[in-house]
């Protein structure tokens, strides 16, 4: 017998409309987001007027279509604030932007997935891009398995326990022994390597920020298009500025390694 899903309230409702814009398409019409949600599309376009008349969501005059409005600008600064890593790292990840040209970008864990909580773009023509919010599964990517690996030894096995390592490209590390073994790689060498575990052409280096009791912070990452990333000697500059940084992050939040 097929169970029926639980009834969401108002709140709920309006919760989970305003969440589907995170996803693929950016922007919605009403029956489209109704059918995507299971929604009545009257109760969706009751809950998509409201949420417009406090500048969550806006609506292009000519498609009538639905977009996320530019109100979370204004909550930018109140999220990173959050983060006090984020106001230290920031001069850091500006002198690695300076000296390598690459997207440099910083995440922090949050519900078990890595988000990225700042970023600079690359002003190369050809660069990798990282915006805020974006999120992704510990174990893909540099500078997700940087998180994971810096991590306590709880937090590890209380996530390998629970995580069905599903690979989000043909790169993505899907065996948990594998895991394990490079997650104790990056422990000793200091940063994470990656290319294509996450996106396909994209190569990524990470480095951990630990507090004054050596315990994480967060993880500075450069996002490299492939065709830079597979250069040796840039790839080696890259990783000796970032790790630099990094450390010297952490020795302003009281690391003393």
């Amino acid at each position: 017998m097929k169970q029926s899903k639980p009834k969401l309230n108002s709140i709920q409702k309006a919760l989970v409309t305003l969440l589907a814009f995170q996803e693929e398409p950016r922007t919605w019409g009403v029956r489209e987001l109704a059918s995507h949600l299971d929604l009545n599309p009257a109760t969706v376009q009751r809950i998509l007027q409201t949420l417009k008349s406090y500048r969550f969501v806006d609506q292009d005059p000519l498609s009538r279509q639905y977009r996320l409005g530019n109100i979370f600008f204004r909550f930018l600064n109140t999220l990173q604030s959050t983060y006090p890593v984020t106001k230290a790292a920031l001069p850091f990840m500006k002198q690695i932007l300076s000296q390598t040209q690459e997207t440099v970008h910083l995440n922090v864990i949050e519900d078990m997935d890595r988000v990225c909580v700042e970023n600079i773009e690359s002003p190369q023509n050809l660069r990798a891009s990282m915006p805020i919010g974006n999120r992704s599964p510990l174990y893909a990517g540099a500078s997700s398995k940087c998180l994971l690996a810096f991590s306590t030894d709880e937090f590890i096995e209380s996530y390998l326990s629970i995580k069905k390592l599903s690979p989000v490209t043909e790169s993505t590390i899907s065996s948990i022994t594998r895991l394990r073994t490079e997650l104790a790689n990056i422990r000793e060498q200091g940063y994470a390597i990656s290319l294509g575990e996450r996106t396909s052409g994209l190569g990524s280096i990470s480095a951990p920020i630990l507090d004054h009791k050596g315990v994480l912070l967060a993880s500075m990452s450069l996002a490299i298009p492939e065709i830079r990333f597979q250069d040796p000697d840039h790839q080696k500059f890259c990783l000796k500025e970032l790790c630099h940084a990094a450390h010297s992050c952490s020795k302003t939040m009281g690391y003393m390694g």
